[in-house]
């Protein structure tokens, strides 16, 4: 039989162990011109699920036929400091430049600020014990101060199946293999006018795949996860970038893993703490110049980002429990500020009665 805190973690651990997707690359490197404003969607996704009944052969993905809708509002921050100077030769008298050296004639520090809200729907059904289907629909707002843009609407849908090859054995690690497919249904950064618009999706699909791990050791729950992620290059762009055309993006590959700790505190209240981290393989970017005529490539360099994350769980309901999480990027390229609420929405009504 499972203990009260086993039953409390084990929910917990489902909402609080994403699976991890590729970021879009930013440049950050001498090629700026071809990776202007390329924002990255940072969307922490939870999956809150149901938690299994013992039987005599349990799993802990839902049961066959089940289903379950959550709702998760996810908020990023991305700060910086942007430096304009400008730099002029020194020059004597006659206006003639002299020695080697150069002056600063003026500097501009400008603070810049990133705000992204997502508004993600998951829905969850059991096709078998071990066996669940989801599918995720995300609502995507941004702003930026510096150019004072905004952008909304529809962000990437994806898919997922999780499967659980071994059934689930108390005081033993359960493991489930799952993957993911993300479409290209949100605003492309790489077919917009980047000085009116802000893109809302990736711009590309891509395929992940990889498994997550958990142990409880009863109030403590221990979990990890690592995953694969191929992007699928996009062709035949025609997006206007300077004084040249973008013609194609070949996305680089990308790792990821996360691993962490859930402990109950009582029979309502739950916290976690985690780690996410993820690697970035260099992105190429295939320009056209009309002027010359010519084709040339600008890549931008491998990238590793992490994230530390703190959740809290709460009972608010003999059936719900709604957790409220606080994150923090520990890169360069990881947002400065994440908060985040998963709760799942009651569709009893919407379920077949037992009878039929």
């Amino acid at each position: 039989m499972l203990t009260r805190h086993t039953l409390i973690t084990i929910p917990l651990l489902l909402a609080l162990v994403p699976m991890v997707h590729a970021n879009d690359g930013r440049d950050l490197s001498a090629a700026r011109e071809a990776l202007a404003r390329q924002d990255s969607d940072t969307d922490t996704e939870r999956a809150l699920e149901q938690v299994f009944e013992a039987a005599e052969k349990s799993y802990s993905l839902l049961q066959r036929g089940g289903v379950s809708l959550n709702y998760n509002f996810d908020y990023s921050y991305y700060g910086d400091q942007r430096i304009d100077l400008l730099i002029e030769p020194q020059r004597n008298s006659d206006g003639e430049i002299v020695g080697g050296t150069s002056i600063i004639r003026n500097a501009d520090v400008q603070p810049a600020a990133s705000h992204t809200f997502t508004n993600a729907f998951t829905l969850d059904y059991g096709l078998l014990n071990n066996v669940t289907l989801s599918g995720r629909l995300p609502l995507v707002a941004k702003y930026d101060t510096e150019e004072s843009l905004t952008g909304y609407g529809l962000g990437d849908l994806s898919g997922t199946v999780r499967w659980q090859p071994w059934e689930y054995v108390p005081g033993k690690i359960s493991r489930t293999v799952f993957g993911t497919l993300k479409l290209k249904t949100g605003d492309s950064p790489y077919e917009m006018n980047l000085d009116r618009d802000l893109a809302t999706g990736s711009g590309y699909y891509s395929v992940s795949a990889g498994m997550s791990a958990s142990k409880v050791l009863d109030p403590v729950v221990l979990f990890g996860s690592g995953s694969y992620t191929y992007n699928l290059s996009e062709t035949d762009l025609n997006q206007r970038r300077g004084g040249s055309l973008l013609r194609e993006i070949h996305p680089g590959s990308s790792y990821s893993f996360s691993m962490g700790f859930a402990y109950s505190l009582s029979y309502d209240v739950s916290l976690s703490v985690s780690f996410q981290g993820s690697y970035n393989d260099e992105t190429r970017f295939v320009l056209y110049t009309p002027a010359t005529d010519q084709k040339r490539e600008s890549i931008s360099s491998s990238q590793m980002s992490g994230i530390m994350n703190f959740a809290l769980g709460l009972r608010v309901s003999p059936k719900t429990i709604a957790n409220v999480n606080v994150g923090f990027g520990m890169t360069e390229l990881s947002p400065d500020i994440i908060l985040g609420l998963s709760l799942p929405i009651d569709i009893e009504g919407l379920k077949p009665s037992s009878r039929n």
